[in-house]
């Protein structure tokens, strides 16, 4: 980072909080000392910083002083339009309008320089998102209830129900070209993901009836996490093919598990939870012929099972 670009830097971060100097060193992945430089610096440009000595303490800036209207680095401009550019692969979703006009704005906003030199980056870079023709017109309503905590009854379509349940939303992520809502569930007694565009109706609960639900999902809670405290985590070890690797590495839990061994095989091995026993059998059936589980010998006993069961099916 240059100079200039690490001050301005340095000035934006005291305008929302407090730095001490080894905090604002460990932000830029510079010296404490070269940071002090540019303090002084700072001071002589007439930007006005003073110290408060003591626990709490650090650098600060007057009150009311604000940098001049926002300077984007190249880097910095190439980040911000790459995120907008996956946000826009998105066949539905929040921020519709939003997402265009900003991406919009920030090109108006950058210097020619900047726009020529980032346009080369922007040609070859991109986030890859599947295109997904489904709809989520409850995507909005739903994020504002996760953030306000509400308790949510709402008609969820599965693979092989539609019924009603009551949720409690806690995050709404999206990946892999579809939204996730990964809420606690009171018919289910436990947190689980929910699609989105699955969603065909949703309401909030009234402040009564959320508070039952609040007083059963605590208790169901401190259940669940004396079971899992008491359950025992079954290793798990898989040798993968590139193709099993690519589609490992996109698991939001073990993903970052996967490991090249060879120029031609990869690996996977993690601590499996009982919980998650019935999703491991799944998601290496599913995995077929890219995937060979090394251990544990039970795994590779009911895959060989399902195998078996599989092949019956599909006999002449």
């Amino acid at each position: 980072m240059k100079r200039m670009d690490r001050m301005m830097a340095i000035v934006m971060a005291l305008q929302q909080r407090a730095e001490t100097a080894k905090s604002l060193a460990d932000k830029l992945e510079v010296s404490k000392r070269t940071v002090l430089r540019d303090m002084q610096a700072l001071s002589e440009m007439g930007v006005p910083l003073y110290a408060v000595s003591g626990p709490g303490g650090g650098y600060r800036l007057m009150d009311g002083y604000r940098l001049a209207p926002l300077q984007l680095t190249a880097d910095e401009a190439l980040t911000l339009l790459l995120a907008l550019d996956g946000m826009t692969k998105y066949s539905d979703g929040p921020f519709q309008q939003a997402r265009w006009t900003v991406t919009d704005k920030i090109r108006s906003a950058l210097p020619e320089q900047t726009l020529g030199e980032i346009a080369p980056w922007l040609a070859h870079i991109g986030l890859e998102v599947p295109n997904r023709p489904t709809r989520t017109p409850h995507l909005n309503a739903l994020m504002k209830y996760a953030a306000e905590g509400a308790w949510l009854h709402v008609l969820y379509r599965s693979q092989n129900y539609r019924r009603y349940l009551d949720l409690r939303p806690a995050r709404i992520y999206a990946a892999h070209g579809f939204w996730y809502c990964e809420a606690y569930s009171h018919q289910h007694e436990e947190t689980r993901t929910f699609r989105v565009d699955r969603i065909e109706e949703l309401a909030a609960l009234t402040p009564e009836e959320a508070a039952g639900l609040e007083g059963t999902a605590a208790r169901q809670e401190s259940v669940g996490n004396g079971n899992a405290s008491s359950g025992q985590a079954v290793r798990i070890l898989a040798k993968l093919t590139y193709r099993g690797a690519l589609q490992a590495e996109q698991d939001p839990d073990i993903g970052h598990f996967v490991r090249q061994t060879s120029d031609e095989e990869w690996e996977v091995g993690f601590d499996c939870p009982p919980s998650e026993w019935n999703w491991a059998i799944s998601f290496f059936f599913r995995l077929g012929l890219d995937a060979e589980v090394l251990e544990p010998r039970l795994l590779r006993d009911l895959l060989r099972q399902q195998a078996t069961d599989l092949m019956e099916r599909y006999e002449a």
